[in-house]
């Protein structure tokens, strides 16, 4: 499923983002696993993406757009430049 920029209703180009795995996550947020799962649930954290049966990263971009603005990020909504 192709993610949508919700400001422009056009397609996000996710062909150079990187992917970030935990430890890399973690080191740039200082955030543990269980708070990143429950901040996803309540979708305030970026949501992973499956990249295997037990794999899984997070779009760089989307954990930059978290680290600029913990407190007003939304998953789902355009970040602000």
């Amino acid at each position: 499923m192709m993610k949508i920029d919700t400001a422009t209703s056009t397609p996000l180009d996710r062909r150079d983002d990187r992917l970030l795995r935990f430890p890399e996550v973690h080191n740039r947020t200082g955030l543990s696993e269980s708070t990143i799962r429950r901040r996803e649930a309540r979708g305030t954290f970026p949501g992973r993406v499956a990249l295997g049966p037990r794999l899984v990263g997070w779009y760089e971009s989307d954990v930059v757009a978290w680290v600029r603005d913990p407190i007003g990020y939304q998953a789902g909504k355009p970040a602000l430049a």
